[in-house]
């Protein structure tokens, strides 16, 4: 059974930590968001005098390099030598950061990014750490990275979680669910993945099998607890047990005790279930197309929300094979393919139970990963012979 909280002790927790007033996403306009004169709430120091708290700062810098095109300010955002991971590959420099967000926008110059909420930690001598959700609409007008315009529309999900420190990002993990772009634009996701993977493999890029990973080591079962050392109060490590029970110890019944009757989803492909019985199916489709992953949670934090409760934001790698049949449908029959699965979950807790989940991974990415790997099969059967 999953362990209890005592919810009004972790909200006072979380709470001592943000003694400051910093405006939340959910209920506010952006004028309110990104105001032209607001007075600093909370210590920022080395940020541009404009930004008033970490949620306006990364919210008005997003919406300024995107929505405004104002591009060039990721040369006082980010470092040089910031890393970005993305869920087909990861960018080194800032020059690449620059020229990566000019061919995206190249393709959609009707694109905008709504900011749908941002959970955070940090301060200003820490640093800080923001998990930003962005809502995405646009169309399809303009030859770019994805080809011909089919003048299509489409609506997709993007989970953005940056590390910050005086105005500038240095870590970024981005998981955008490309699959769904893809679909409603009524472009080959077979076709695309197989490009992505070409281009891959013609840089000398394998899938290699390495062996087992962390799920079972030999022949003894799953861990029996979970790492709790990212956790920093009582909600997060309760998250951290529930979500090694439901995924690596595949005890999907919790869901029922952890997820508040009506609870809604919102997942990959842009699909909105309702109820336990749909979240445990999507969580159990997940599973079963990698019956083998390990799951491990990479960060954690903590907001309290002006809605009642908390909301809590995680990030996590899923680490398997392709062994079987699941909600990862492009991917086909199993193929024994090792995959890396980068996602970031946001939960909204109240009363104790989550009465809303936003789940984003990019399925393109684990069928860039099978196709590739079968290319090196195909390369080393060629050599053999």
């Amino acid at each position: 059974m999953a362990d209890k909280i005592d919810s009004a002790a972790s909200k006072t927790e979380v709470a001592a930590a943000r003694s400051e007033k910093v405006l939340q996403v959910e209920r506010h306009d952006y004028p309110d968001l990104a105001p032209a004169n607001g007075k600093r709430t909370q210590a920022m120091r080395g940020f541009d005098p404009i930004y008033t708290d970490i949620v306006d700062y990364i919210v008005r810098c997003t919406h300024k390099i995107w929505d405004e095109r104002d591009i060039g300010l990721i040369y006082t955002h980010y470092t040089h030598n910031c890393v970005l991971y993305g869920t087909t590959g990861t960018l080194y420099t800032r020059e690449e950061v620059v020229r990566d967000t000019i061919q995206r926008l190249v393709s959609f110059p009707e694109r905008r990014g709504m900011a749908t909420q941002v959970i955070w930690k940090g301060d200003e001598n820490a640093g800080f750490y923001t998990s930003h959700l962005v809502t995405g609409t646009g169309r399809h007008t303009q030859n770019g990275h994805l080809g011909y315009p089919t003048g299509r529309m489409f609506t997709s999900r993007t989970i953005a979680d940056c590390m910050i420190y005086e105005n500038k990002i240095y870590r970024e993990w981005v998981v955008a669910d490309t699959t769904a772009i893809l679909q409603q634009l009524g472009l080959d996701v077979q076709a695309y993945a197989e490009r992505i993977a070409s281009a891959a493999f013609d840089k000398g890029m394998v899938s290699l099998d390495i062996g087992e990973n962390r799920h079972m080591i030999g022949q003894y079962p799953p861990e029996a607890e979970a790492d709790l050392s990212i956790a920093s109060n009582d909600l997060e490590r309760h998250t951290l047990r529930w979500l090694h029970d439901v995924y690596n110890r595949k005890m999907l019944g919790q869901i029922a005790e952890l997820y508040a009757p009506t609870a809604q989803y919102h997942g990959p492909l842009m699909a909105e279930l309702y109820g336990v019985a749909s979240i445990i199916h999507q969580t159990l489709g997940l599973i079963g197309s990698l019956p083998d992953a390990a799951f491990t949670p990479q960060h954690i934090c903590t907001t309290p929300c002006e809605e009642g409760g908390e909301k809590v934001a995680v990030r996590w790698i899923m680490e398997g094979h392709h062994l079987g049949y699941g909600i990862l449908n492009h991917l086909g029959a199993p193929t024994g393919k090792r995959v890396q699965m980068m996602g970031i979950t946001h939960f909204h807790y109240k009363n104790g139970k989550i009465v809303d989940e936003w789940r984003v991974y990019d399925e393109a990415s684990a069928l860039v990963q099978v196709k590739l790997a079968q290319m090196a099969d195909r390369k080393a059967a060629m050599l053999a012979v």
